[in-house]
């Protein structure tokens, strides 16, 4: 017989919010799981390394899997993907939208969609990311520990890796 454990959900909305995530909402309680997606969303919008930086833990455990870099570990790799994103010619803006948040006391995970836009010179397309966020409470904060980006339809995925490796 197994040993009964407690429930592994502490909250759960299952309910998928549509109202979208930005990072133009005003940062509140970073306590909160909403705020901390928030930040990740204002950090990436605005390409603020050093909000970026705050958002992650910044240790060798994390990992970040997404349709150019393939899986990043460790701070230090997400860090370099991101500043090259954040210093290069491409403009990015995604946000969050469809997605649900489940809570436990110590780690949170939301699993949602990303629509935006990526253009390069004369180029431009429309993205569309199935997105998914794990958060780890740290010091009374949560820090983002993996992230995961897929783009589901395949054309639309090979003229992004394309219009990136030019």
């Amino acid at each position: 017989m197994l040993p009964s454990c407690e429930p592994l959900q502490k909250k759960i909305y299952m309910k998928a919010t549509q109202e979208p995530i930005t990072g133009k909402e005003a940062i509140g309680d970073r306590a909160t799981p909403y705020q901390a997606l928030v930040e990740f969303y204002k950090a990436f919008n605005e390409r603020d390394i050093i909000l970026m930086k705050n958002n992650w833990a910044n240790s060798a455990e994390i990992a970040m899997d997404n349709p150019l870099g393939g899986i990043m570990r460790g701070w230090n790799n997400i860090n370099e993907l991101y500043s090259r994103i954040f210093e290069g010619q491409a403009q990015v803006y995604v946000e969050y939208y469809d997605y649900t948040i489940h809570e436990t006391n110590d780690m949170f995970y939301a699993v949602g969609r990303e629509r935006g836009n990526f253009s390069i010179g004369e180029n431009s397309i429309d993205l569309k990311i199935r997105t998914s966020r794990i958060f780890k409470k740290i010091e009374g904060q949560w820090r983002q520990v993996h992230h995961h980006g897929s783009i589901e339809d395949p054309d639309l995925l090979k003229t992004y890796q394309d219009l990136v490796n030019k």
